[in-house]
């Protein structure tokens, strides 16, 4: 499909493309037809492409993923101007004529592929990357879910998409549109609605308005830390009749309602569409029944000191242990799903070593007089949820980068999902294990020194 005419034309080619009037015609020339299904309306306004583009305040530096690039109405002002270009595009034959436009420039990756099955985690190796789409209405909601679903190696993305669902992202309390997703995304996400767009840009005309919106992932520690799947929990409870009185609809295990309203600083009328997105998480807060949620550690914990064949000769608290540097005891263990892919956690911000970092599955301290292996087991437990048959890999001598640990390195297979408590963890996902070890080498700054050290063993002893 195509002609040769295009190949190689990198912008020239784009620009000959937009300046088009009839985009009908180009289509029929390229024997490209709209698919009503895939959501094909293909912008075609110069001056709006510019604007939207120039939302995302893209540098040399940047790393941009363009979702449905299309014929380039927004790639047009990309290219050249970022460090890498990766345009993903669900329709064959338009994925083949950029494939030939940009054939020869090594800044351009066209991914013939769908937005919404999009693996984003080999991208956590580039420190964040950017995203711009003009997305289809019928997929909108499921690729934004791809791509903003925390963690995500996103840092900046801007989209237009039906304006309906962008108000709903963009809505405050107490109007019409706010919602469970306001709140999810707004969890996570700065969300500025900028401008509407009519239907008229578009070839075909589609039926319904657009709307463009700019987001920007909050910073560490923007709100105190929280359990997503308590907050999803509490939304739906709130929302499910969002007119009427919250009290007799919340799950509050135990809770009074009275001492819930006096905690969060809200009414004992109030109504679920009234709470603010960090009421909400206050709420969750104080609903989350995992038992460590607001205990990270504490340094009077009691563990074992060892010389240096691992022999216990004293006992000493965990803030002296770690001040001192005297040699004791941890494990660590690797949670593999059934596609061989490894769940790391990412530490949060409460932990006193570490905090931010990731790192192994799960990992922790032996408590006095317990052996390595009953300690993966409650560690599995206490910072996952679960409890799986677990296997010796290998022992680790201690070291600075270890913490000045023995590490006995264990693993296990679960395919999640996992209840951590946001005392413990901040996030976590699986893997592959060579984008790990890609991303180790190219942002080592982003993981615990002693996973460095595990994950480092673990390739020597697996020859991978």
């Amino acid at each position: 499909m195509g002609s040769s005419k295009y190949k190689g034309s990198g912008l020239k080619g784009l620009r000959n493309l937009n300046s088009v009037k009839d985009v009908g015609s180009l289509l029929r020339q390229l024997n490209i037809s709209p698919v009503k299904a895939l959501g094909q309306n293909f912008l075609r306004d110069d001056g709006k492409s510019q604007s939207i583009v120039d939302s995302l305040n893209c540098n040399g530096d940047d790393i941009v993923i363009e979702i449905g690039p299309g014929l380039g109405a927004l790639t047009q002002y990309l290219f050249g101007k970022v460090k890498k270009l990766i345009l993903i595009e669900f329709d064959k034959n338009i994925a083949e004529l950029l494939t030939e436009i940009f054939y020869g420039y090594d800044d351009v990756e066209v991914i013939n592929e769908d937005a919404v099955k999009f693996d984003l985690t080999p991208f956590f190796q580039f420190g964040g990357v950017k995203v711009i789409g003009n997305l289809p209405y019928s997929s909108g909601s499921e690729i934004l879910r791809n791509f903003l679903t925390f963690p995500t190696p996103v840092t900046n993305a801007v989209f237009m998409l039906q304006k309906e669902v962008a108000e709903r992202y963009s809505a405050i309390p107490r109007t019409k549109s706010y919602g469970i997703n306001t709140v999810l995304i707004g969890s996570r996400w700065d969300v500025e609605k900028l401008n509407e767009v009519s239907s008229e840009p578009f070839f075909p005309p589609p039926k319904i308005k657009s709307s463009v919106i700019r987001l920007e992932l909050k910073k560490d520690g923007h709100y105190k830390p929280f359990n997503e799947r308590v907050l999803k929990r509490v939304l739906t409870c709130g929302f499910k009749e969002r007119r009427k009185q919250m009290k007799k609809r919340m799950p509050l295990r135990g809770l009074e309602w009275e001492e819930l309203c006096l905690e969060v600083d809200i009414s004992i009328q109030s109504r679920a569409e009234e709470l603010s997105i960090e009421q909400w998480i206050e709420v969750a807060r104080l609903l989350d029944e995992n038992p460590l949620r607001n205990i990270p550690q504490r340094d009077t914990e009691i563990f074992d000191v060892v010389d240096n064949n691992d022999n216990i000769i004293n006992q000493a608290d965990r803030g002296t242990i770690h001040k001192e540097d005297l040699l004791h005891r941890a494990v660590h263990v690797f949670v593999f799903n059934r596609f061989g892919k490894l769940f790391l956690q990412k530490r949060s911000l409460y932990k006193d070593s570490s905090p931010g970092l990731w790192d192994s599955s799960c990992s922790g301290h032996l408590d006095s007089g317990e052996n390595y292996e009953s300690a993966s087991e409650r560690e599995l437990k206490e910072e996952l949820g679960v409890k799986s048959r677990i296997e010796f890999i290998t022992k680790l001598m201690p070291s600075v980068n270890t913490g000045w640990e023995f590490i006995g390195l264990y693993s296990c297979s679960h395919n999640g999902p996992f209840n951590f408590p946001y005392s413990e963890i901040e996030t976590g996902g699986f893997f592959d294990l060579e984008t790990i070890s890609n991303w180790i080498k190219c942002r080592p700054e982003d993981f615990a020194p002693g996973f460095i050290e595990c994950f480092k063993v673990y390739k020597e002893i697996n020859e991978f």
